[in-house]
């Protein structure tokens, strides 16, 4: 049983590390492949959105407004490979004004953040994003 765990775990583990290989890539189809159909993905400090289709159209705005690198990526998982977290530092530029952000001149950031997932059936059901907006909001301003 115990070696089944570590299997499982092993592959959330995989699955998370291969999705911020593609974020760090720019490759968003392989983001979107990893996805679940009815992925629910919960903005920091904002509202969830459900749906791969959704998600495209939030990594779409991202990358209008930012260029961003993630870094120190740390993930964890459950033994049962049903949860994750990850731990990275972001490293990025505020490229476009984003709607309700201060406006954009090519600032550049640095802060930490972190993730939690869902996985169901090998691809990832859930993401909840969050990192301190008043550290960004200090940073860019």
């Amino acid at each position: 049983m115990r070696i089944d765990g570590n299997r499982l775990h092993d592959r959330a583990t995989e699955l998370v590390l291969a999705y911020y290989a593609a974020f760090n890539r720019g490759d968003r189809g392989a983001m979107l492949a990893l996805l679940d159909d009815g992925v629910e993905h919960d903005l920091n400090q904002g509202a969830r959105e459900t749906g791969r289709e959704a998600f495209a159209a939030f990594m779409a705005r991202m990358d209008r407004c930012y260029r961003e690198q993630l870094r120190d990526i740390v993930v964890m998982a459950t033994a049962d490979g049903a949860r994750a977290a990850a731990e990275y530092v972001v490293d990025g530029e505020y490229l476009a004004d984003d709607e309700g952000l201060p406006p954009a001149r090519g600032q550049r950031y640095s802060l930490p953040g972190g993730a939690f997932f869902d996985i169901r059936d090998g691809r990832i059901a859930r993401v909840s994003n969050y990192y301190n907006l008043q550290d960004w909001l200090a940073q860019v301003r």
